[in-house]
């Protein structure tokens, strides 16, 4: 059912959608900087609040498998309940739960707070795609709208760290989360008024057994690859996870198929296009949250900068992103759309691949090599991504939008932590491998331990033990960005071979 029926409206809605657009931008760049902003915060709280190994581990992880695990579930829930609804309870719960953290004194309370701001985070993602196939009903805009949300959502990623920098050099931790404060408010007090409702009600009873599959099935995936990154690949517990991960979501899938009316319509995964625009999504962000995640230890560890000036550093993917995902729109107008993605595609894989050719012998890699790595790989995600979710997107019949919308920002949630657990992983066994046995053993756990280690030592004993560190962390980080580039090139071969000829979708159906 829409709420666009009636033609005044329509007209109403139809008018004000460029400001929808900007409301929902405003509101998805909050969401995707705090996915990233705490990795700057974090080593003043971790000082200030001084929690253990195991709170500062649900510290960094309960904000992700909240999302992970309720992006299905509030997807649905925005068809039956409505969409500008969930999005605006989804920010009055942001902006407590940031309140909540910025009076934090134990470690528990920004535990909790962190939670809350992932079932939030969860209730807004969907929503805001939903609106916008319901706001633009011109498949011209609507692309372009989409290639907006894109921009957003992958820019916002990597901006994280600079603007949490920024923030917590002048006015600590507690700043991070100040800063959704304000601009939570503002959306609700701005959507209220702006937003159109839309739903996309279905018979039949709300399915609490299909609700609990998802929920332990997706946070078990999720928590399962987080552990594989932080445990390693020879750790029981991981795999444990994962296999209790595909045992529930099997029965999840196969319950959604036997029902008439289902939380998820799985059967989406059955098209080409849709299937195919999701893996690109999801290996798209296995390579950038990978480059993300090593490149911002490398620089501030192996190279020495302040986390701001690593952000700063990083700044050409996002940069590039942002460009060619508004770009996007236009080369799908004009070339055929498996050219266009599997072109970014490639182009992404040649930036993952220039780090691993140009690295010296002597781990010696110079920053503007980084930096042109960094823009091949945000132009090629910027295309790829954007015209991804640009197809995916249109390949979903609108009664299914929230649905087609929790698996987009699934595929973004995930494949940023598979990226960090299985590229992250590789990296770190090889920088082990290639230090010396002289090298003590608490620096032979991660760069970071390398690096404090050395700044223990200090003298010149510190400084070649650090040298030696970020000689091997080089020569463990090009790799695995080899290893994303094959990854690229698969997914573009893919896509070549699996996304029909002659689809269009920035073209109206006729």
């Amino acid at each position: 059912m829409s709420l666009l029926a009636a033609t005044p409206v329509a007209d109403r809605v139809h008018a004000r959608r460029w400001i929808v657009l900007a409301i929902l931008s405003g509101s998805l760049l909050l969401i995707a900087m705090d996915t990233t902003i705490l990795n700057v915060a974090f080593p003043s709280l971790v000082a200030d609040l001084r929690p253990g190994a195991v709170e500062q581990l649900w510290i960094i992880d309960a904000y992700a498998l909240a999302l992970s695990g309720l992006l299905v579930t509030a997807g649905a829930l925005g068809d039956r309940w409505g969409r500008k609804r969930l999005l605006l309870a989804g920010f009055a719960l942001f902006a407590l739960a940031s309140l909540g953290a910025v009076f934090a004194t134990e470690a528990w309370h920004v535990i909790a707070a962190r939670a809350l701001l992932g079932v939030g985070g969860a209730a807004i993602m969907p929503a805001t795609l939903s609106i916008l196939r319901h706001v633009f009903t011109d498949a011209r805009e609507r692309a372009f709208a989409y290639a907006v949300w894109s921009a957003v959502m992958g820019g916002g990623m990597a901006l994280g760290p600079v603007v949490g920098g920024l923030l917590v050099e002048d006015h600590g931790w507690e700043s991070a989360f100040l800063l959704n404060i304000p601009v939570a408010l503002a959306v609700i007090a701005l959507g209220s008024w702006l937003l159109p409702e839309s739903f996309a009600p279905r018979a039949g009873r709300w399915d609490w057994t299909g609700v609990a599959q998802s929920i332990v099935g997706m946070v078990a995936l999720a928590g399962g690859i987080k552990q594989l990154g932080k445990n390693g690949l020879t750790e029981p517990l991981p795999w444990l996870t994962l296999a209790l991960a595909a045992v529930v979501l099997t029965l999840f899938v196969r319950r959604q198929l036997r029902l008439a009316n289902p939380l998820l319509q799985v059967r989406l995964f059955a098209g080409r296009a849709f299937s195919v625009s999701a893996m690109a999504i999801f290996l798209g962000m296995v390579a950038l949250g990978a480059v993300l995640f090593l490149l911002t230890q490398w620089f501030q560890y192996a190279q020495g900068y302040s986390p701001l000036q690593a952000g700063v550093r990083v700044l050409p993917a996002p940069l590039a992103l942002v460009v060619t995902s508004l770009l996007a729109p236009a080369l799908m107008r004009a070339l055929p759309i498996r050219h266009v993605m599997g072109g970014g595609l490639v182009v992404m894989a040649a930036g993952l691949a220039l780090p691993w050719l140009a690295v010296g012998g002597d781990g010696e890699l110079p920053y503007p090599v980084v930096a042109a790595a960094l823009a091949l790989i945000g132009f090629g995600a910027g295309v790829a991504m954007t015209v991804a979710s640009v197809t995916l997107m249109a390949a979903t019949p609108s009664e299914h939008v929230s649905g087609a919308a929790a698996i987009e920002e699934t595929c973004y949630e995930l494949g940023a932590a598979l990226g960090v657990a299985s590229l992250g992983s590789l990296a770190g066994a090889l920088y082990r491998d290639g230090l010396s046995d002289s090298v003590p053993a608490g620096a032979r756990d991660s760069v970071g331990e390398g690096a404090y280690a050395a700044q223990t030592l200090g003298g010149a004993d510190g400084a070649s033990l650090l040298d030696q560190v970020a000689r091997a962390f080089t020569h463990g980080m090009t790799p695995a960005y080899a290893v994303g580039a094959v990854l690229a090139l698969g997914a573009a071969a893919t896509v070549w071979a699996w996304i029909p000829r002659g689809l269009r979708p920035t073209e109206n159906a006729h």
